[in-house]
């Protein structure tokens, strides 16, 4: 478990002293639902050329009181959302994913 490993990095590329990792600790309140099931859109291109494997998906809560929901093929690309997880919304609006674990131990619904 990371929490009782020091993360240690190189001070800078020219010498061989190391630090600790700064660590933080979350505050945020943020929206988010638990991922139960994903459909992915294929890529209607058959060629090839668009060089996307998806057209993003249509997320499935866990939660029954909420609907499915779009999410983007530049959502899908980069956060790579599992079942089991979590599709996070920030304040600011800025959506992401979190594996269980880390959003479990991190979070408490209010």
């Amino acid at each position: 478990m990371l929490d009782s490993m020091k993360l240690l990095f190189k001070v800078n590329n020219m010498s061989e002293n190391s630090a600790e990792m700064p660590r933080y600790q979350c505050h945020k309140k943020v929206w988010a639902l638990k991922i139960k099931g994903i459909q992915y859109k294929p890529n209607p291109d058959t060629t090839g050329k668009s060089c996307s494997a998806s057209y993003g998906a249509v997320i499935t809560p866990e939660d029954d009181g909420y609907g499915e929901f779009e999410v983007s093929a530049e959502y899908i690309c980069k956060h790579k959302p599992q079942i089991g997880g979590y599709y996070v919304v920030y304040d600011d609006g800025y959506k992401s994913f979190s594996p269980a674990s880390a959003f479990e131990s991190g979070y408490a619904r209010i």
